[in-house]
């Protein structure tokens, strides 16, 4: 078996994470891709996952969809795409997984911003750094919880509306990919048997979502997420 199907394991089990707790998911599947597929691939590939984990985790609750978000997030993800997908064509790509093991540190230790405001607008900003962050750094989404926050903090209703704004954001992300050059052709097997794992692991997730102690998990994830990125950390300079 292809070194590379190891990731369909691995994608069911972060899928399940994220529909327990609503994020960290797509963190731990982008830093457990470097070696095992091409570096240009990763984020294609992990965009196109998270797409079907997230739209499937919306799919599961779509009782607790808040349908005024769509808009405002939509447009601003439209912007985010553009700019980003510019800033991603420009990157040396050899140095890309240790850029994003950076950032992810930065995501799982620095305070999440107190952002202002709980109108359209934040919605807006909410949709343009989360698609054009995500385009460079591929998995953004515990920066939007800091938005969602400020409005409800019921945990369904949380993973399910994050779901639905990373499922505009990975539209958006796929769309740019294709645009600036990338062919999903070669992939398409490995992608498939991805979106099914990711399904499936939503699926789980969703079931399991009331049994998991919130505060225990975060802890071991912080530990989990930054191993994996200190391994993305070295891997250019392993390879070079």
């Amino acid at each position: 078996m292809p070194v590379e199907y190891l990731l369909v394991p691995i994608a069911f089990l972060t899928s399940a994470l994220a529909g327990a707790i609503g994020m960290g998911g797509g963190v731990l599947l982008i830093a457990a891709m470097p070696g095992l597929v091409p570096v240009a691939a990763i984020f294609p590939i992990h965009a196109c996952t998270q797409l079907a984990s997230n739209l499937s985790r919306a799919g599961f609750g779509w009782r607790h969809l808040q349908w005024s978000m769509i808009p405002p997030v939509t447009l601003g993800a439209v912007l985010g795409a553009w700019i980003g997908g510019e800033v991603y064509a420009s990157l040396n790509l050899h140095w890309l997984p240790a850029i994003v093991g950076v950032l992810i540190l930065l995501l799982a230790w620095m305070p999440l911003p107190q952002l202002p405001g709980r109108g359209q607008f934040s919605l807006l900003a909410l949709g343009f750094y989360q698609t054009g962050l995500g385009m460079v750094a591929g998995a953004t989404g515990p920066l939007g919880a800091a938005v969602l926050l400020r409005r409800r903090q019921q945990r369904d209703w949380l993973v399910v509306n994050t779901a639905v704004y990373m499922s505009i954001s990975h539209i958006l992300r796929v769309a740019a990919f294709v645009a600036i050059g990338f062919s999903f052709a070669p992939w398409w097997h490995l992608v498939v048997a991805m979106v099914l794992a990711v399904t499936a692991g939503s699926w789980v997730g969703t079931l399991l979502r009331g049994f998991i102690p919130e505060l225990d998990f975060q802890r071991a994830f912080k530990v989990l997420v930054t191993l994996l990125a200190l391994r993305m950390i070295a891997l250019p300079f392993y390879e070079s």
